[in-house]
């Protein structure tokens, strides 16, 4: 069987699966319930310095997205850092660690960008014997305001500093957690490795406003009347943190820096995408809100039975392997050629191929008599449309066509040899002799 043990910065756990920084992790009884339950690690919720009360808001925390089944695509977060005593936090953490040795605990910090501040929080924070800390630079609501949070995460010159400030007053890994509302993370990335971290985190949540009350005119959630961003994140914000992990991965500067991904992670399926695009485990925070941490319970058998199924044996032999085929447009090979191809016999004859394709799309599919759809090759681009509003699974196909054929839209042949072709500087779409 696959070997889910993982080692990350050094620190080994039984599987790569670790509970994100946030209302799951707020104190003991929850991270003692989520470690029997299977855990492999988890970051303490954000705890900050014994400077002025954090204080939450005690009406609605959370907005919704929902899908058309009422399935949580998207929440919106708006709640602070631990509003509990610093020492309190850190008793309990040092308690939990001593009882679970085996199990990575990591302590998520946020204070003033000041050195004097860390170094006093650090020098609590390593009595308690945790596995390292995580350095929060990513919270786009309350603390972002103080001068905290994706404040110092949007300066890469911040970053730097105040991760050199952390390695030099702390002896054991430094995670820097990254914020998505930035323009390019790469610079966030390449600022957090010449600090010094160990290790990347991303993507915290995305400013967003999930919903405006039409009756009360509030965004939601809603304090007495006024609503305010957030921070977004579920199964919704997946692709956004897929596409920043693989950036940092394939970057010159930052390949091979170790990197921890968050950002919808739901299923096994899930963790393994972000693993071929760079991570080496992955920290859930909404799908254990949404389903109870015995969600991992299903994370853990499906990631072991798919490694078995393709012969992995141990989840770093997954790690990166997608980097390679994660390119930028202009190197697409521009002469593969596909068609759409509909399986008679798994349609079910509901009309969204055709309705999306005639209307919106290049009219290549036929609505023959007694509703029988047919894709016409002369006019298919293979914009793969119609298979992703085909509510069948793989009744649409996308079908390449073999070396030496012709296109009948285009009356090309498809080549067997990309290399010796390049696009036109002048119009990308047209391949010419290298």
């Amino acid at each position: 069987m696959a070997d889910l043990t993982t080692d990350f910065l050094g620190i080994r756990t039984p599987n790569p699966f670790w509970l994100a920084s946030a209302p799951p992790t707020d104190k003991e009884y929850n991270v003692r319930r989520a470690f029997e339950a299977g855990w492999g690690g988890v970051v303490w919720k954000t705890l900050g310095s014994e400077g002025p009360p954090i204080v939450n808001v005690n009406g609605a925390r959370y907005g919704a997205v929902f899908g058309a089944d009422r399935r949580l695509l998207g929440m919106n977060n708006i709640e602070l850092i631990t509003d509990r005593p610093l020492q309190t936090n850190l008793d309990e953490i040092t308690r939990v660690k001593k009882d679970y040795p085996d199990r990575a605990m990591i302590v998520s910090l946020m204070v003033p960008c000041e050195e004097q501040a860390w170094k006093d929080v650090l020098e609590r924070v390593t009595e308690t014997n945790a596995d390292g800390i995580e350095l929060n630079f990513g919270c786009p609501h309350g603390m972002a305001e103080r001068g905290m949070g994706s404040a110092v995460g949007q300066v890469p010159e911040y970053i730097e500093m105040v991760t050199r400030w952390c390695k030099e007053n702390y002896n054991k890994p430094v995670i820097v957690k990254l914020t998505p509302n930035i323009t390019d993370v790469r610079f966030a990335a390449r600022a957090a490795k010449a600090g010094g971290a160990d290790a990347v985190s991303l993507i915290n949540t995305i400013n967003s406003i999930t919903s405006v009350n039409l009756d009360t005119m509030a965004p939601e959630p809603s304090i007495d009347g006024k609503g305010s961003h957030g921070g977004y994140c579920g199964p919704a914000v997946k692709p956004i943190a897929m596409h920043m992990v693989a950036e940092i991965a394939r970057d010159k500067e930052t390949a091979g820096f170790p990197i921890s991904a968050i950002g919808g992670v739901t299923t096994w399926r899930d963790a393994a995408e972000f693993m071929a695009v760079g991570a080496g485990n992955v920290q859930v925070c909404t799908a254990a809100m949404t389903y109870g941490f015995k969600v991992v319970q299903e994370m853990i058998s499906g990631l072991s039975d798919w490694m078995d199924s393709k012969g992995y044996t141990t989840t770093a032999e997954l790690v990166a392997q997608a980097v390679p085929n994660v390119t930028d447009w202009q190197h697409l090979n521009l002469n593969y050629v596909a068609k759409a191809k509909i399986d008679q016999s798994l349609c079910i004859q509901c009309g969204r191929c055709y309705a999306a394709c005639e209307d919106t799309s290049h009219q290549a599919i036929w609505m023959k008599e007694g509703r029988v759809f047919e894709v016409n090759d002369s006019e298919c681009v293979a914009c793969n449309l119609c298979v992703n509003v085909c509510p069948v699974e793989n009744c649409i196909s996308m079908e390449p066509m073999a070396v030496g054929e012709t296109d009948p839209r285009t009356g090309q042949k498809v080549l067997a040899e990309y290399a010796n072709w390049t696009t036109h500087p002048n119009n990308p779409s047209v391949l010419e002799k290298a």
